[in-house]
């Protein structure tokens, strides 16, 4: 079976199981996520969706939070880790979507690199998750775990896992392979004790960890 075939019969497999793979950052409109993602660096979904809410309702618009007090941002947000740098981040991206989009979230690679804390993988969060594009495949902790495992990439660089993927995978299921395999990173493919015998994917495992 070629890598293009098992990339086939993977994905077949995940849309099965994952039908409705998206990000687990909670949020209502593109603003949130995108202030969601960028706190997520470095973190988990579970500490940020613990923040975001407080922080949304005393901050809910660009406007808003690029006016915030940095002190009590960096309060709001300090379990997130690097809190300090993020803080000075979310309030210098919300003064930019103010001041140059109207106060709303481009919905472009090229603006959204613009922004503080946006490198391209919390760009492709965005575009995917938020407006239904799909610019590339967004490499985190999982998807490149995930993706060596199971034998689709034999890079370690994220920027190379993810041409990598591009080219296995039809751009219309970038968004979802990139969901479906942190889900399946999360739930089953763990770093240390994977669940091989719960993985629907198994047989198409080029490292199965018995």
């Amino acid at each position: 079976m070629t890598r293009q075939e098992r990339a086939a019969e993977i994905i077949r497999m995940l849309k099965k199981e994952y039908p409705e793979a998206k990000t687990e950052l909670l949020h209502s409109n593109p603003f949130e996520l995108l202030i969601a993602t960028i706190l997520s660096a470095q973190s988990t979904d579970k500490t940020i969706n613990k923040i975001t809410p407080v922080l949304f309702s005393k901050y809910p618009t660009p406007e808003k939070l690029s006016k915030a007090d940095l002190g009590e941002v960096e309060e709001i947000i300090k379990s997130s880790g690097f809190y300090k740098v993020k803080a000075k981040n979310i309030i210098e991206t919300s003064r930019i979507l103010a001041e140059k989009f109207g106060g709303k979230v481009p919905d472009t690679m090229e603006d959204l690199l613009t922004l503080k804390g946006v490198a391209r993988k919390t760009a492709n969060v965005v575009l995917s998750n938020a407006f239904g594009k799909n610019e590339g495949v967004v490499v985190d902790t999982h998807v490149k775990r995930l993706s060596y495992r199971i034998g689709l990439s034999d890079n370690t660089d994220p920027e190379k896992i993810e041409k990598d993927l591009t080219v296995l995978f039809e751009k219309k299921d970038w968004g979802f392979v990139s969901n479906a395999l942190i889900f399946h990173g999360r739930k089953i493919c763990d770093a240390k004790k994977p669940k091989c015998d719960l993985c629907v994917i198994s047989k198409y495992c080029l490292k199965r960890i018995k």
